[in-house]
Order: structure tokens, then sequence, then C-alpha cells
């Protein structure tokens, strides 16, 4: 799943460097690029964000009197060339304090430490739904002229080919018109795993490993030599038990 972020620069050179590390990291999506936080505040209305990557020194109106006035922010990285600000930064509950110029390096720790934050948050509200709302266990796709609902725990795995996709569940199966990138953004990565250009997997229904395939019930699955690395890692790390 994509981080939806904005940058908030009144620098155009500024807010070109931040946009072209954006694109460089495959979990952020760079939905919009503002000059000033009043800009800000109009778009927040208007589509949903995740991540705000926030200058400081600003005319009109500076990234602390903004922080200091939005109620329930997304997540903010402040990204400025004055370290003055860091500790009041801090106390307004920022993620992370980036000072200009920012290297790449700098950059993606920041950003993965967002991703960290997000998925944590979205654990905890799957895991503890406010009263009278529903758990965020399961989406709808579209088969022929029929709306299907899919609980994420009924994945078994998912096939692409092409702009199609093939959902394994255990209780059915279903085509869609879907790719598998668009599927895989979507899915709670904690759970699922890409293991070939053509297959994801629920990391739970997983029975055994042997070779270069996965078993899950009766369905063999292939790894890719590209995948296996990562695969091997994320399915066996604190669960394989050893002598």
């Amino acid at each position: 799943m994509k981080l939806n972020c904005v940058i908030i620069d009144d620098e155009p050179l500024a807010r070109e460097g931040l946009a072209s590390y954006v694109r460089e990291v495959d979990f952020l999506h760079l939905t919009d690029t503002c000059e000033n936080p009043l800009e800000l505040i109009t778009l927040l209305d208007r589509q949903p964000t995740d991540l705000i990557f926030l200058d400081i020194q600003m005319p009109k109106m500076n990234g602390i009197d903004f922080l200091k006035i939005v109620e329930h922010p997304p997540m903010v990285i402040i990204t400025t060339a004055y370290p003055s600000f860091a500790l009041e930064g801090f106390q307004l509950n920022v993620l992370d304090y980036l000072l200009k110029p920012i290297t790449f390096d700098r950059f993606f720790k920041s950003a993965n430490k967002a991703k960290e934050y997000h998925r944590l948050l979205t654990r905890s509200a799957s895991a503890n739904p406010q009263k009278g709302e529903e758990s965020n266990d399961y989406f709808f796709i579209k088969c022929g002229n029929k709306y299907e609902k899919i609980y994420f725990d009924d994945i078994l795995y998912a096939e692409g080919l092409q702009n199609y996709v093939t959902i394994f569940t255990s209780k059915s199966k279903y085509v869609t018109l879907l790719n598998l990138k668009n599927l895989e953004e979507n899915l709670p990565d904690q759970s699922f795993i890409r293991v070939h250009k053509s297959f994801i997997v629920s990391t739970k229904k997983i029975d055994s490993i042997e070779g270069n395939e996965i078993f899950i019930k009766t369905n063999r699955i292939p790894i890719s030599r590209n995948y296996r690395d990562q695969v091997m890692a994320k399915v066996l790390t604190d669960k394989l038990w050893k002598k």
C-alpha cells in the first residue's frame, strides 16, 4: 500500500528535488505540491493525504504555525534549512526533521520511518475498531456484472495474467479486471508477499516450501529467483525452529 504524500515549500527547486526523491521510492505516491500551507489546508479537504513534507520558513504562514492550528494533521516530516525549530517541531509530534540540503539516504530513512509508523497505525485501527465502525478486513471487486465481497483472511493466493487477476480463496476463485501491481498495493503487506511476477500469496496460508515452490493446500505456486531471498526472509524469520 502506498502513502499519499504532499510537498509544501515556497522554493520551486526544493519542491522538485523532493519530488524526484519521492518518485524513487516505490511506497510513496506524490499527490500534489504546494507553495504555502494555506494551499494545503484546501487540499486536505479534497483528497486523502498520509504524509506531508513541510518546509518552515514560508510567506503568509510558516510550517510551525500551520501545525499549531490544524487539528489531526497527517504524518509530518519537516524539511528546513533551520535547525533551531527542531525542538518545537517534535513537541508538535512531527515524525522527523530533515535539514537542507537533504541527501537521498537521509530522505529514504525518514520515508521508511513514515511507512513503519503508518503500518503500526493501520494495525492498531484494524485490531481496535471504534464503536459503531467496522474493521477494515474486506474489500469488493467487480466480477462480470457482480460485485463480490472478499475477506483478506480468506485469500490463499492471487495469480495475474496481463490485465486480469484471479483471486483464490478458501471458498472460491474470482476473476476481475485488475493488474497484480494494483492488487499488491492494496493488500496489507504484513500478510501478503509477492513471490513471482505473476503470483502473490498469503503468508498465513503457506503450508510448506520445497525447492522453488510454495504449497498452499493442493496448490503449487512457483517462487522466482528474483523473489526467493525476500520470501524466505519474510516467511521464516522468527518462525523457523532450529536445533
